[in-house]
């Protein structure tokens, strides 16, 4: 899967069913559920889900929330605008997926 294909899923109605949790987290934010984002990202106990969950904090408004998960995902303080980190992350989970099916 690319970038552009994962941006691709976001005008369909309901998520695929086999998307891994922190884009499915990205694909509620992105589509302007938080709340839904968030319960995702929150269910997720690894690196992928702390970054994703520390993004959604920030976007929130909490910096002190947001920078505790920034720490349990091992990464800095993002301090670029939201729409940018968004694609970071989509852009760096959809890539471990593509080289895990190509592997």
């Amino acid at each position: 899967m690319t970038l552009d294909a994962f941006k691709g899923l976001l005008d369909a109605p309901s998520p695929p069913a086999d998307l891994p949790p922190p884009l499915l987290a990205l694909w509620h934010d992105a589509r302007g559920d938080w709340a839904a984002a968030h319960e995702v990202a929150q269910a997720v106990d690894d690196a992928d889900g702390a970054w994703v969950h520390a993004y959604l904090h920030r976007k929130e408004g909490d910096a002190f929330n947001a920078g505790y998960w920034y720490r349990r995902a091992g990464r800095p303080v993002c301090r670029e605008p939201l729409t940018r980190e968004w694609a970071e992350i989509a852009e760096d989970l959809v890539a471990r997926i593509d080289r895990m099916s190509t592997g």
